[in-house]
């Protein structure tokens, strides 16, 4: 088959657009002399009625936000964000009078689930047709500007949380993205408003920006009526061209004059020129709001591999593109996906979907999920290592993809589906505020820093990672003096600022032969986690462990590092590269085929455990207690002699010791997930023996009612196989030796 553009074309595109510019990021900051912040914890891919989820804006801000015993998770950021398109339901209403507010007031009859038609009047649909070909559904650009972006700003304001609008992005070419553009959402006088004591709210800010992104980029949004009323000139007017780029009109990637945006063609080559419209939709995002924007593929191995008549997944040169286009936009990705109580962890699954026919089904990318953490970073030496291998500014996240409970109600503890923002995993990101409140750009600038990691089960909630050069003669740093930085930063939740340091998402700069010290502290904190079992863990118990579910104990750390040598050339054979297709990856019987199936350009072999800390063995760590609040900290530390060539060290950490059947291979690295999922009941294999006396609540003693259950067995699956099966990610420190391989690097 010949397809419109070939993947090298694609490649060279994207380097041409930008020139011989293109794989240079921006400088980074000294690491000493930083503005101070803490870690703050947030959430940004999730869904109310707005979308497909369940519930509206102001049920889910309260459930993720409160700090109660019916929802606890307490987050302190959080975007709002649900697919780009369009929907019918007017999310603004709420469910029951317990979530009035004086603005948005309880109207009986009229819940969230309402249309859009029935609420405002078809009549006050905008775009082509009158919303989306006149049948109630309005584009999601109109919701966003006109009714969602007061919502959030007024619950900000109401609660004084730093909220704020994204999208989950229907991404030409591909499937979905996490994405927001913050220019005009949530303006300082928020801070003084006066809010209204009857209905209605008018907003002091504007999501006018995001909502021209989404009209203009968005696959699912067909309109052409520029942001206006129906059949007129009078509204938005907008127009999507971008002067930094000419082929931001290309007539070959579907430029409308009429619509003034990318119409992206299909047919043939769909895929390929999709990537080539999502590639525009960067350049503009960097060209207009480059600060103020972020772009992170989402769930990006569950479409399976790039299909290039199609809309599907992500290769790496895909996602090499992106960064080459908008370094300080597209940094990262969320291979930690939500939908962790699925009945296929992350709905991740075997043949999931369809390339053209029967014979066309594919994987998605690895099969299924690994420790809940997509293959391209849960493989060591797999697409993310080589992606920092390049020393590219690529981050690792986590979301919760919240939509509902699955065969549970919103209220209930047990979930077949999701769990809420907060409530199983989330990012922790450095967010240099100083003595001003939280806000939008400070959260964003915060993601691009790369200062971040991710956990899920509350398996830790702090975490300080530092890096320090050391060089012989007076004066050399000792593991203690690190070590003693790692747990003031932990204590208080703060970052480290020392010169000749550097910590997650920052390069340390080296002269060949010196020794670097590198330290890390972390809190596996006390008492329970938001699990509502508190039987054995079933996982565990297989090892003759006896850990409740909802008291999980942090078993290791391991020190992943990995050599830099480069950017990788558009074009060239090692910048492409797809991840092995169905059991060419994932076999039969669940087992995996290796780096060695894996192509040159998605794998970094220099990836490897370097070191692994747990509480005995031959290398454990030291407990202190903190002198702030009394808790235990663990502490390690360990010494990288003579450094010669530059190189990068990161962090992940498990409940879960190594040569768990089912769990863990011999080396503590996660199997795949498809021993736990309960779509195939033929590979259940971890049983759920537990009977208890209390089977519904928030302390649930026995092995639920709801688990997969084969021939009369209960079998580890579900929210179970999520609680018992726990990870935390940190992103990467950066050591750039001196006459190596340069390291990128971000303001």
């Amino acid at each position: 088959m010949t397809h419109f553009f070939s993947k090298s074309q694609i490649a060279l595109a994207a380097l041409a657009a930008l020139g011989s510019a293109a794989v240079i990021a921006p400088n980074l900051a000294t690491a000493a002399g930083k503005t101070a912040g803490k870690y703050v914890s947030g959430d940004f891919h999730n869904h109310t009625t707005c979308s497909d989820g369940a519930i509206s804006m102001q049920k889910l801000v309260k459930k993720v936000t409160d700090k109660t015993a019916d929802s606890p998770w307490g987050l302190d950021w959080f975007v709002q964000a649900g697919h780009g398109g369009n929907g019918n339901r007017n999310c603004t209403l709420v469910e029951d009078a317990s979530l009035s507010t004086p603005a948005y007031p309880y109207v009986a009859g009229q819940g969230p689930t309402t249309t859009w038609a029935n609420s405002i009047g078809a009549a006050n649909l905008k775009g082509n047709g009158g919303g989306v070909g006149g049948n109630g559904n309005m584009w999601r650009w109109q919701s966003l500007q006109e009714y969602q972006y007061p919502v959030i700003e007024y619950l900000a304001a109401y609660k004084n949380l730093p909220l704020f609008l994204g999208l989950e992005s229907v991404v030409a070419g591909h499937e979905h993205s996490s994405m927001s553009v913050v220019t005009g959402q949530m303006p300082s006088a928020v801070d003084n408003a006066t809010l209204p004591t009857a209905p209605g709210y008018t907003a002091l800010g504007n999501a006018s920006a995001l909502a021209q992104w989404s009209y203009c980029f968005d696959r699912g949004d067909t309109d052409q009526s520029r942001g206006n009323v129906t059949g007129s000139t009078t509204g938005n007017n907008w127009d999507c061209s971008n002067p930094a780029s000419a082929d931001s009109t290309s007539s070959t990637l579907g430029w409308s004059g009429t619509g003034k945006k990318l119409v992206q063609p299909g047919g043939a080559g769909t895929g390929d020129k999709g990537h080539l419209k999502t590639l525009e939709a960067l350049k503009w995002m960097a060209n207009f709001h480059g600060q103020a924007s972020y772009y992170v593929p989402a769930h990006l191995e569950r479409a399976g591999p790039f299909n290039v008549d199609g809309n599907n997944g992500f290769n790496i040169e895909h996602l090499r593109n992106f960064n080459n286009t908008a370094p300080n936009v597209a940094f990262g990705f969320e291979s930690q996906p939500g939908h962790g109580a699925s009945s296929n962890r992350g709905e991740y699954q075997v043949k999931r979907n369809n390339f053209g026919g029967t014979a066309g089904l594919v994987d998605s990318v690895g099969g299924t999920t690994y420790g809940g953490t997509g293959v391209y970073a849960a493989q060591v030496g797999g697409v993310w290592d080589a992606l920092l291998g390049e020393g590219r500014n690529w981050w690792f996240f986590a979301s919760s993809d919240w939509h509902n409970r699955g065969s549970f109600g919103p209220d209930d503890r047990r979930s077949t589906q999701d769990f809420y923002p907060g409530e199983y995993q989330r990012t922790h990101v450095m967010v240099r505020n100083g003595s001003d409140k939280l806000r939008p750009q400070t959260i964003v600038d915060g993601l691009r820093s790369g200062n971040a990691w991710s956990a899920s089960g509350q398996l830790i909630d702090r975490l300080a990672f530092v890096a320090c050069t050391s060089y012989a003669g007076p004066g050399a740093r000792t593991n203690a003096a690190v070590e003693a930085l790692a747990v003031a930063a932990a204590t208080k939740g703060t970052d480290i600022d020392a010169v000749g340091c550097a910590t997650m998402g920052e390069k340390l700069a080296a002269r060949p032969g010196a020794e670097i010290v590198v330290a890390v502290v972390v809190r596996d904190p006390d008492g329970t986690n938001f699990s509502p079992y508190t039987f054995p863990n079933p996982s565990l118990a297989q090892v003759g462990i006896n850990q409740p579910l909802n008291k999980p104990v942090l078993d290791h750390v391991d020190v992943i590092r990995g050599m830099v040598t480069g950017y990788k050339t558009p074009g060239s054979a090692d910048y492409s590269g797809e991840w092995p297709r169905n059991t060419a990856w994932l076999k039969a019987d669940g087992t995996t085929a290796g780096l060695a199936a894996v192509p040159a350009g998605a794998k970094n072999t220099s990836a490897a455990v370097l070191k692994t800390f747990s509480g005995d063995g031959g290398t454990p760590w030291t407990a202190v207690q903190s002198g702030v609040d009394n808790t235990v900290f663990l502490k390690m530390s360990f010494r990288i002699p003579a450094v010669q060539a530059s190189q990068y060290l990161r962090l992940r950490g498990s409940n879960l010791p190594a040569a768990v059947p089912y769990e863990t291979d011999a080396s503590g690295n996660p199997l795949a997930d498809i021993y736990t999922n309960a779509n195939d009941t033929s590979m259940l294999r971890i049983p759920c023996r537990t009977v208890g006396t209390v089977l519904t609540g928030d302390a649930i003693n026995g092995c639920p009612a709801h688990l997969a259950t084969v021939a009369g067995q209960k079998y580890v699956s579900y929210d179970v196989a999520a609680w018992a099966d726990l990870w935390f990610y940190s992103n990467p420190i950066y050591v750039e030796v001196a006459n190596s391989y340069a390291v990128a690097g971000v303001r």
